[in-house]
């Protein structure tokens, strides 16, 4: 949840896209992107790499992602895995499941499903 303090320097209205840091896995994820119209919950190659978990933890999985401009990709896998949101002493943690997905992005992760119900 944002606060009127969150927005003092936004200039409204807006279409800047949301970047946040959050920890998922106990590590300082930046450069994840809040996108309530995504449908999944993604976590880039890359940064799986650099959290040093290993390949055995990822899950197969049989889907085709479509993507902008209709970049089709297979996800390597998925995993779930803790995502910590907030600070102390207002934050919460949530159990993510992430398609894992090796491709070139300028994001570590989208996040679109995080407060949903689902």
């Amino acid at each position: 949840m944002f606060t009127d303090e969150d927005a003092e320097r936004v200039h409204h209205p807006h279409d800047n896209a949301i970047v946040i840091t959050l920890l998922i896995a106990d590590y300082t994820t930046r450069r994840v992107l809040v996108d309530n119209g995504s449908s999944a919950d993604i976590l880039y190659y890359p940064a799986f790499q650099q959290m040093r978990l290993g390949q055995d933890q990822l899950c197969p999985v049989n889907l085709l992602l479509v993507g902008f401009g209709g970049m089709k990709v297979h996800p390597v896998g998925t995993i779930t895995l803790p995502v910590v949101v907030g600070a102390y002493p207002q934050q919460i943690t949530k159990e993510v499941n992430f398609l894992n997905v090796d491709c070139s992005s300028s994001y570590n992760a989208i996040i679109g499903k995080l407060t949903s119900n689902s």
